[in-house]
């Protein structure tokens, strides 16, 4: 098992900036993908970052591309997503999820593990 814990959610402007952070502890894979995911109430869970932790390579969905980053810390076993010019639209519960692998997906019933979710809210 792989547990995920998310933190860094709050309250902000629009215009403003968040990090979140994804600590992972438990079991090791040779390859995986760290992603996060975001869901506002009444929508489907929607795919936002994903990185291959092994190889680096970094996928967006179109919705963030070029508004948020994400990045890993290796010693740490962290993925962060450093959200910059928050739009209100942005506003949801932010997971970060974990699948064995090297394949990028953008469903969320591929990923296996699931932190608790964190939420972001960003006012107008």
């Amino acid at each position: 098992q792989v547990q995920l814990v998310e933190s860094g959610g709050g309250l902000v402007q629009a215009g403003g900036s968040l990090r979140l952070s994804c600590a992972a502890s438990g079991r090791t894979f040779g390859s995986i993908i760290r992603g996060w995911f975001r869901q506002a109430p009444g929508k489907e869970r929607e795919f936002v970052a994903a990185i291959n932790w092994s190889r680096g390579n970094i996928y967006y969905g179109d919705s963030v591309k070029g508004r948020f980053a994400i990045s890993r810390d290796n010693a740490k076993n962290t993925v962060y997503l450093q959200m910059n010019s928050l739009k209100p639209e942005d506003t949801a519960v932010y997971y970060c999820a974990a699948r064995g692998g090297s394949s990028y997906v953008i469903a969320p019933e591929e990923y296996d593990y699931w932190g608790q979710g964190t939420q972001v809210t960003v006012s107008s």
